[in-house]
């Protein structure tokens, strides 16, 4: 059996193409999801079967840290020590700033930054002990330029680099790399959902002239994720078609 990984958010669009990539490159791979979607996990794993993968699905409200030290003790009972970690949860709530209530900042800093510490703390120690670990914090073009109407998102995303730049030094001399991943415009259900012409409108700022696919992210995962890449830390992958460039 191989290396177990846990994806959170791991039903969604990013989610489903980053578990794929991570069961090619021969991990046991766990697709956390929200609890109130159990029966959409149910249907996803079934879809997930019928294509020839074993992956399990298990429950986690990642802005709580007791039901993330929960999951995680259930995954290593069930499966063995967890050695990967993509934090790829998120949402948005999107208003101008002025209109912003507290309930909208709070739900997106708790579910997009403070679930980097929720589900990163039960794990950490014990990579640290064995000497090996890999986490992936999936960040957004949107953390590092910025965006109209999202100042919860925008700051949230930002934060999660920051994490990932501090808890890297902390783990280097373990064997235990930390790296952001920041997607720009993906061709999520989200992102189609859009009208089509405001979409050609965000395309045309996009360099490469196309939005990114699930799978372009995935291949970054798999690439920080692989056993081989041990010295990349605290770095800040762009994946975003060049609509960001620093």
């Amino acid at each position: 059996m191989g290396k177990v990984a846990i994806v959170t958010g791991g039903i969604g669009g990013l989610g489903t193409a980053m578990c794929k990539a991570l069961c090619a490159q021969g991990r046991t791979v766990v697709a956390a999801y929200y609890p109130a979607e159990a029966d959409k996990a149910a249907e996803w794993q079934k879809a997930r079967k019928e294509e020839g993968l074993d992956i399990a699905v298990y429950p986690v409200d990642v802005s709580d840290l007791e039901s993330c030290a929960q999951l995680v003790a259930k995954v290593e009972a069930d499966l063995g020590p967890v050695e990967i970690l993509v934090n790829n949860a998120g949402i948005t709530r999107d208003s101008v700033f002025k209109r912003m209530t507290d309930a909208q900042w709070l739900a997106v800093i708790n579910t997009n930054l403070n679930s980097l510490f929720n589900m990163t703390k039960p794990v950490f120690e014990k990579m640290t002990s064995r000497g090996w670990g890999r986490i992936i914090n999936i960040s957004s073009v949107n953390g590092q330029k910025g965006q109209f109407g999202q100042a919860n998102y925008s700051a949230a995303k930002a934060g999660a680099h920051g994490f990932t730049m501090a808890l890297a030094q902390e783990g280097a001399k373990a064997g235990v790399t930390v790296n952001t991943i920041s997607p720009g415009y993906i061709g999520t259900d989200m992102v189609m959902a859009i009208a089509e012409e405001v979409r050609n409108k965000i395309i045309a700022t996009i360099p490469v002239g196309r939005l990114g696919t699930p799978e372009d992210i995935a291949r970054t995962v798999a690439f920080l994720a692989d056993d081989e890449a041990g010295f990349i830390t605290g770095a800040d992958m762009y994946v975003n078609g060049g609509l960001y460039i620093h």
